[in-house]
């Protein structure tokens, strides 16, 4: 696997600050390294993908309260304040009581009690990125060049799609020579 350098994520996050680059860089290719996110197209649609759910690094959580979630039975928010408690965090903005406990299970911390861990450890908002996309099985579609699964696997839908368009066109230049 080929590694990220910084200059490289400057070039596609070209709204990050630099200190967000240098402080997520050896955790993002540390992360795609432990899920096999290790062809330059794989990775490519990881960091177009990161890139846009956390506004190019700038965002460790989501701006909105997460009253929007509250009740929400597909993301397991069965509970009063579920909705505040379990709202978008990490590069990938994990979102829901379910997909927190099976994260905090899978990595053995106790992100129920603790769910604001995935915000403010530098390790697990970028890991939570990674364990999120190797659940969906987006590698396989990362291989394909499909944009909009992957995106419909990660968001729901097709929230940000131009953005994403524009940061996978970024990456694809810097790791694949493409000038699209």
């Amino acid at each position: 696997m080929n590694e990220i350098t910084p200059e490289q994520l400057s070039n596609i996050f070209t709204h990050a600050k630099q200190s967000a680059i240098n402080l997520f860089c050896d955790s993002i290719n540390e992360t795609m390294e432990k899920y096999d996110i290790d062809t330059p197209l794989r990775q490519a649609h990881f960091l177009a993908q990161i890139g846009h759910e956390s506004g190019e690094l700038r965002y460790r959580e989501e701006i909105a309260s997460g009253a929007a979630y509250e009740g929400r039975e597909d993301l397991g928010n069965t509970e009063k304040g579920d909705g505040r408690l379990f709202k978008g965090r990490g590069l990938i903005q994990l979102t829901g009581r379910a997909n927190y406990a099976a994260y905090g299970n899978d990595i053995g911390v106790d992100l129920l009690a603790y769910p604001s861990l995935v915000a403010s450890d530098d390790m697990l908002c970028v890991g939570v990125a990674g364990w999120y996309w190797n659940r969906k099985g987006l590698n396989r579609y990362a291989d394909a060049d499909d944009i909009m699964t992957i995106t419909k696997r990660i968001n729901g839908g097709f929230n940000g799609i131009d953005d994403r368009r524009r940061l996978l066109t970024l990456a694809k230049k810097q790791l694949l020579g493409d000038s699209e």
